[in-house]
């Protein structure tokens, strides 16, 4: 038999951990050749155009690295272009934002304590506001402002408040916070794709044809690769956030994610400052902290209780109803409140739980038809929960999950079978 629940998810397995490598080579690309630019050293030897030189020692060989503002003389026949780690970046994560969020978004993107909204309404939100920041944040770059770079770095802080701000009206708090992060990432992709890259292109074509090249070129690249820099480490937050309920179950979520944009610019400026050889900032550091503690205390306002009281208040969708209606539904009603509930309630009771982990509640009905595929790969068919299997759940009512799920997803259609 064709385990739709199951492919599903090795699918998205493979393209989280597609996702995470190709971040990692972005990011550590990134961050070495800013540290690259800000150490280069003046030398006598350095031939004409080049700006400064710096010689590195990694894995039992030397290196000598030299950059030119502009380009050398002549063009060498070999010359790699850096820009498939964050194309490669940007297409996984928007895949896996339509596997967890579109997919699954009667689960994870909507909220209807704060917008009653269809998924498809959800989802044409979701991608419309990714295309749309990336226009005004463009405009805002080709404007005067790309003469103030400090100027612009604060509207483009407003900016991405303001799109918290408005996630949050919208999306659960998961939602909020992740896209965000996407809002983000997409701005610093769209950088290289249309930006960074079509420059230096140009540059290169100008010594091919034997034109001297416009240094404009070099430095409007130079203001989206900075914003790239100070962009990074919140992306990271942000994108690992929807893991910790602390972090984007407070009605503050998005007050959180701007003081995270916060320390990620103070963070930056210390390293960035490091590596020109000058004194270091360490101030930045008693910032980065002030800010962080700001963060935990933000986190303790109480959480979207209203919403979960919503959720369970809400109608069920045509495909939750067909898993509310399956035989054996009322065997797991069960069996999961009290196997599960004492972390995934809306006042858990377990020591050490605070909160629902990752916001999933399996109090009521309507709590498990929405949860059911979650429940049926974390306890049907694996033993992932509960953690440890603290509350000795017995393999007779795994079995039960597990005939369940598959009895409601015979009912459904291929597609509607995936959520």
């Amino acid at each position: 038999m064709l385990d739709i629940a199951i492919i599903w998810d090795w699918i998205a397995l493979a393209v989280r951990w597609l996702h995470v490598i190709t971040a990692m080579a972005w990011i550590g690309s990134s961050f070495y050749f800013v540290a690259l630019d800000l150490g280069l050293r003046k030398a006598p030897d350095l031939p004409k155009g080049a700006h400064g030189e710096e010689w590195q020692v990694h894995g039992g060989g030397f290196y000598h690295i030299r950059k030119f503002l502009v380009a050398p003389e002549n063009m060498p026949e070999h010359l790699i272009w850096f820009k498939w780690e964050s194309y490669s970046t940007w297409l996984s994560g928007a895949a896996l934002l339509m596997i967890v969020y579109w997919v699954g978004g009667e689960l994870y993107l909507l909220d209807p304590a704060k917008a009653d909204l269809s998924l498809w309404q959800g989802i044409l939100i979701s991608a419309g506001s990714l295309t749309i920041g990336w226009l005004v944040y463009d405009r805002l770059c080709k404007s005067r402002l790309g003469e103030s770079p400090t100027l612009l770095m604060l509207l483009l802080f407003a900016l991405l408040v303001a799109m918290g701000y408005g996630y949050n009206e919208i999306f659960s708090g998961r939602a909020t916070m992740l896209h965000l992060g996407a809002f983000t990432a997409t701005i610093m992709t769209a950088n290289v794709f249309f930006i960074i890259i079509p420059n230096q292109q140009i540059v290169v074509a100008d010594l091919k044809a034997g034109r001297t090249p416009d240094p404009r070129y070099g430095k409007i690249a130079k203001l989206r690769s900075t914003h790239n820099n100070y962009l990074t480490l919140p992306v990271v937050f942000l994108m690992l956030s929807n893991h910790y309920p602390l972090a984007f179950a407070s009605e503050y979520n998005w007050l959180i994610a701007a003081l995270v944009f916060l320390m990620g610019v103070s963070i930056r400026h210390y390293f960035n400052t490091k590596h020109t050889g000058a004194p270091a900032p360490t101030w930045t550091w008693l910032v980065t902290a002030i800010l962080f503690v700001a963060v935990i205390q933000l986190s303790l306002a109480p959480l979207q209780q209203d919403s979960w009281e919503a959720s369970d208040a809400r109608a069920l969708t045509p495909v939750q109803q067909v898993f509310a209606d399956a035989d054996g539904f009322d065997d797991v009603l069960a069996i999961v409140p009290g196997r599960c509930g004492m972390c995934h309630a809306r006042e858990p009771f377990h020591e050490g739980i605070h909160w629902a982990p990752k916001g999933v509640l399996l109090e009521t009905r309507a709590d498990i038809a929405r949860a059911a595929k979650e429940i049926y790969l974390q306890a049907g068919v694996t033993n992932a929960m509960p953690p440890a299997n603290v509350s000795f759940m017995e393999e007779d009512e795994r079995r039960q999950i597990i005939r369940w799920y598959r009895n409601a997803q015979e009912q459904l259609p291929f597609g509607l079978a995936l959520r």
